[in-house]
């Protein structure tokens, strides 16, 4: 212990942890302790190839939204005396199904596809994979656990799912 009191890492030396810590395996790169490799395919994906892929799912989902139901979007504004609140969640609710659907299906979407990643289970979480994609899309959705990440460049919705964004 130094003189604050701090005992450092659980076995009383600084900065190492002990058997049995969720930490053990030291970060050396994105997804080391995951078990992937540090590049080519099945690495993870950096930052911004990851908000390329949203940015072109979430446009994606807003044109589907506003050709089927007639909901404003980035092509099509509302109309001069304004929509109804529950038109704007349209292009969400669109999103949503949309997301869970191809991530069910072929653990991609349109947006990770061109970008070249896709969507893997970790093994931690035993919820089978349609369960898992539902809870990491409303969470996506939420935004909130989206933008909090660990070092391995996992947002919570990823982490509470058991899934890790990859290249393909």
């Amino acid at each position: 212990m130094d003189a604050m009191g701090d005992a450092g890492g659980r076995d009383g030396r600084a900065g190492t942890f002990g058997p049995g810590d969720a930490d053990e395996t030291q970060f050396e790169y994105r997804g080391n302790r995951l078990g992937r490799p540090e590049s080519g395919s099945g690495s993870v994906p950096g930052f911004g190839r990851r908000v390329v892929a949203l940015i072109i799912d979430w446009l994606l989902a807003s044109l589907l939204a506003s050709a089927l139901f007639g909901a404003p979007s980035v092509f099509a504004p509302a109309p001069e005396g304004g929509t109804p609140p529950s038109a704007a969640l349209l292009p969400v609710a669109v999103f949503a199904v949309m997301v869970i659907v191809l991530l069910t299906l072929f653990g991609t979407t349109a947006g990770k596809l061109l970008t070249g990643s896709g969507l893997a289970a970790t093994g931690e979480r035993a919820l089978p994979w349609p369960v898992a994609m539902i809870v990491r899309t409303v969470l996506l959705c939420l935004v909130v656990p989206a933008v909090v990440y660990d070092r391995d460049q996992r947002g919570l919705h990823d982490r509470l799912a058991g899934t890790i964004s990859v290249r393909l």
